[in-house]
């Protein structure tokens, strides 16, 4: 047989060569299927046509799929390094730039060639003899900004400080002049963390922290009582301005103040002669990196024995994507989730039933995560890779995988899950297992998130006895914590004597003496049990309103429960705030006593409304007291009444949580509807047609979206939670009728009611929106750490500072 001369192949097959235009997306990094790369044992292989990227051993599923031949071979191989460079202290909150943490990146050496499929013949590049069309294409691709690159921002760093609209302006006054040392608050004995207004001179002690710990708020204070805006931190000044530390009240931000020499001259301060004594804020947050909860939660300073393996993959953190990291290391620890992604379906049978376009297709993406997290492909030490030696068995630190092309697409209908904030897990694993039921609508018995899902019955009995059951689905189990119920109450009260003590003579109280409440989950669980009073409930019975009682329970138990610990209230002055509490949880728990019985024999259902004026005053009513506080703290008064209204006048708090998280649905500010005013004129067809789209008839999608306000999302849940296309919309509530709706939890996972816990999402930080997420998942018969890219045995797991519980039904 005579041979094929390997430039003629390629010129034969110039027609399914494509140059490249400007708004291609070009993947060059990272395969469409796998978690190779150029530095994988085989390369990377772009598709010179669709420009998709595919590593060795997938390459061929492309080229027979397509029957595209020709492909750009990427291949990276580590550079010699004579020996490690010492990790440098970081001084920059930030990961990849000068002064922030040292990552200790090698350095590659690229080569290329193009490959002609499917007999891998190869030709190399740069050659002249290629056909210019193939070296225009090459060159194009070479020099274009990667698709993944795009949606990733190599390196994180904290907002950089901005001039302060009040320096150029700002007014001084008095004649104080400030000595060089030896400062001491104006208004306590406070020697430390203490702020020069750069008004009038007045030195005052900073904000008091949660602990206890810090100033008494004199500095801040003062500003409320003059308004004078801008302080600097004493012990921060030196030669270098630019490390001072300013802060600006009423831009409630460190900033930069270009004119801060002649400031502080005006006080007879020689800033060349000053020494740094104190931590910029900036530096403080560094340092409160390695505080107690920090190291707690991450186990930092114990030898956590590394671990290696399938199921045992670390993921790296893409900038603030841990709450991903760590929800999706417990989602994938689920037979539901392993079976449904990589028992079941390989990674050729999802690229083959997914479109052009792998990259945007969920059904692929998460096959393809998953299949990198439990293959154990890419489960081995950091340094293995490249040939050198293995990092001690103490070192748990792994390439691990980048999760760039699942957080794209499931980023796409959540726009700010594609920024690299950090997020709240839980809404985060809410969106995410949305998704999964959506994407799985027409083949729901494979829809692995039904495992997760579970009905809650609400009993309300009205004064006159009588009463209505609502069902809803859900997800998730939110639990408030009942501080009251703490369980060491008598060194709790100690405790805050000292601390009060302590605070009276100007001293600090150290972390090792700080003492937190220790609340039972026991406890959290019966507080949503127990009965609630509702006020201005409208009563069909009465034709009035009255105070009704209400009590919750399931109606079914799902395979894997997940409890939310509501950590997260609002303190005096409306101020979000983290509550500092142990949670007590037993690796075993038993919630049968849980079960909603329905409607009991003697019971007697509230009547259906009657129709006209008495039908509209029993639409729900905003507790005007809810909404005055809510629009004292700034909000619109129409969406305080929504707010209100959708939690059923439960309190501010529980108002303040749905408007929060509520505040960028698109009709939030459009009227209240109460009753049909032509429901059909308001819907938007292109919302009709997207649900047709996904499958359901055109008279359901259109009750859906009458029901849900118009938005796709709420009438997709809508649907799925009510299986009966004949019912009303408001079939989930139980009143006197002659009709039998279909339960809420028809065909929903149903089991005993003992569960044990296997998994943990831990938040460290202040916020939902700040800070730190890590996973703890018992496999094998012990507890495991999932810290990013990091996966060791765990010591010590925090059981008691969990943020989101996950556990698993006892079928046996």
């Amino acid at each position: 047989m005579e041979e094929i001369n390997p430039m003629e192949l390629l010129r034969s097959n110039l027609s399914r060569v494509r140059i490249p235009e400007p708004t291609n997306r070009i993947y060059k990094q990272e395969c469409c299927i796998s978690f190779d790369s150029p530095r994988s044992e085989g390369g990377l292989f772009i598709d010179m046509s669709t420009f998709l990227a595919f590593g060795k051993d997938y390459v061929v599923w492309n080229y027979e799929k397509t029957g595209n031949p020709v492909y750009l071979h990427i291949k990276q191989t580590k550079k010699l390094v004579a020996e490690d460079r010492p990790s440098k202290k970081p001084t920059l909150l930030a990961i990849g730039v000068d002064g922030g943490f040292d990552n200790n990146e090698p350095e590659y050496e690229e080569t290329h060639s193009i490959v002609i499929l499917p007999n891998f013949v190869a030709l190399t590049f740069p050659s002249v003899e290629l056909p210019e069309k193939v070296r225009l294409t090459v060159d194009a691709i070479l020099m274009a900004e990667g698709a993944e690159r795009k949606e990733q921002v190599a390196a994180w760093t904290a907002d950089k400080k901005q001039i302060s609209a009040y320096a150029m302006d700002l007014r001084q006054t008095g004649s104080v002049v400030v000595p060089p040392s030896g400062w001491k608050c104006a208004k306590c004995d406070k020697t430390e963390n203490l702020w020069l207004n750069l008004t009038d001179g007045m030195i005052l002690c900073g904000r008091r922290n949660w602990d206890g710990t810090g100033g008494n708020n004199h500095a801040i204070d003062h500003y409320k009582e003059t308004g004078y805006p801008l302080a600097v931190k004493l012990g921060t000044i030196t030669a270098d301005l630019e490390s001072a530390d300013v802060f600006s009240y009423p831009e409630d931000d460190s900033v930069i103040d270009p004119l801060l020499a002649q400031h502080m001259a005006y006080f007879g301060i020689d800033f060349s002669s000053l020494q740094k004594t104190e931590m910029t804020t900036a530096e403080r947050e560094l340092d409160q990196n390695t505080n107690f909860d920090w190291n707690r939660i991450q186990e930092s300073g114990q030898d956590v024995e590394a671990i290696f393996g399938p199921g045992y993959t670390g993921l790296v953190n893409l900038g603030n994507s841990c709450y991903m990291a760590a929800t999706m290391q417990v989602v994938f620890s689920t037979h539901s989730f392993c079976r449904r992604y990589y028992m079941n379906q390989s990674l050729k049978m999802a690229f083959e039933t997914a479109p052009a376009d792998p990259t945007v297709d969920l059904n692929m993406q998460l096959t393809k995560l998953a299949h990198g997290l439990l293959s154990g492909k890419y489960s081995f030490p950091a340094s293995e890779k490249g040939g050198t030696a293995v990092p001690p068995i103490t070192d748990a630190k792994q390439e691990g995988i980048p999760p760039r092309m699942f957080k794209a697409v499931i980023a796409a209908s959540h726009p700010e899950f594609s920024t690299m904030r950090q997020q709240d897990a839980l809404e985060f694993f809410l969106h995410f297992l949305d998704q999964v039921e959506c994407s799985n609508a027409m083949k729901s018995e494979l829809d692995p998130s039904r495992s997760f899902k579970f009905g809650v019955e609400e009993r309300i009995m009205c004064s006159s006895g009588k009463v209505a059951y609502n069902k809803r689905l859900d997800y998730i189990l939110s639990l408030n914590i009942p501080l009251h119920e703490a369980t060491n109450k008598g060194e709790l009260e100690s405790f805050h004597k000292t601390k009060a003590e302590k605070i009276s003579e100007g001293k600090d109280v150290s972390s090792d003496e700080i003492v937190r409440p220790r609340v039972p989950l026991e406890a959290c669980l019966a507080n949503f049990a127990a009965p609630e009073e509702i006020h201005e409930f409208y009563s069909s019975a009465l034709k009035a309103k009255t105070t009704a009682i209400k009590t919750a329970g399931l109606t079914s138990f799902p395979d894997y429960l997940v409890l939310h610990m509501r950590k997260f209230v609002m303190e005096a002055g409306w101020v979000p705030k983290k509550l500092d509490v142990y949670i007590d949880v037993p690796d075993i728990i038993d919630i049968g006593h849980m079960r909603s019985k329905g409607l009991q024999p003697g019971e007697e259902l509230l009547p259906e409304a009657a129709p006209g004026s008495e039908a509209e005053s029993s639409q729900p009513v905003a507790n005007e007291e809810i909404v005055a506080q809510l629009v004292s703290m700034g909000f619109n008064q129409l969406p305080c009444q929504k707010a209100a209204i959708n939690t059923l006048n439960a309190g501010v708090e529980e108002a303040m949580n749905w408007l929060l998280s509520h505040m960028d649905d698109p009709d939030i500010d459009a009227p209240i509807s109460h009753g049909a005013q032509g429901p059909e004129a308001s819907i938007d067809q292109s919302t009709v047609d997207t649900l047709i789209s996904f499958g359901f008839q055109e008279e359901i999608a259109r009750m859906a979206l009458k029901a849900s306000g118009g938005d796709i999302e709420k009438a997709t849940d809508w649907i799925f939670n009510n299986p009966n296309p004949s019912a009303s919309p408001d079939m989930d509530t139980t009143t006197s009728s002659n009709s039998i709706p279909t339960p809420v939890d028809a065909g929903l996972p149903d089991g005993v009611g003992r569960y044990r816990l296997f998994g943990i999402v831990s938040h460290i930080g202040t916020s939902t929106q700040c800070g730190h997420y890590v996973a703890h998942i018992l496999k094998d018969g012990r507890w495991v750490i999932f810290n990013d890219n990091k996966v060791g045995a765990s010591i010590n797991p925090p059981k008691d500072m969990g943020y989101l519980y996950f556990f698993e039904r006892i079928n046996s």
